[in-house]
């Protein structure tokens, strides 16, 4: 499951999902094309998304490039440096190409998430 990640005016990213909490891969990627405004916290960038989701295997740890969603806020996370969330996140796959697009994102700046 394969998804190209836009900013609107900087660029594209791809990514795919993993199996790492794969109920929650399965309805995110089913729910494609997701869109939003971009929030920055440190070195990631989130967006809250119309899901509602438990979690399902939790971690308070992330990997550079992780992509996550974070129940309590119903936000669809990308973490693209060292930061670390701040409460616990499902991760559900992770960037594979262009990471170092999100170093060049702004509060506010347009994501769209689309299926490849």
């Amino acid at each position: 499951m394969k998804l190209e990640i836009e900013i609107i005016g900087k660029g594209k990213a791809l990514a795919e999902f993993d199996d790492r909490n794969p109920e929650t891969s399965k309805l995110i990627y089913e729910t494609l094309p997701l869109e939003g405004n971009a929030q920055v916290w440190l070195e990631e960038t989130y967006f809250q998304i119309p899901i509602s989701l438990d979690y399902e295997n939790p971690s308070s740890t992330s990997e550079k490039g992780d992509l996550s969603y974070w129940p309590p806020g119903s936000a669809f996370c990308i973490f693209y440096g060292e930061s670390q969330p701040a409460s616990a996140v499902n991760h559900i796959g992770h960037v594979t190409e262009n990471l170092e697009l999100f170093r060049d994102i702004k509060d506010e700046d347009r994501i769209i998430l689309r299926k490849i």
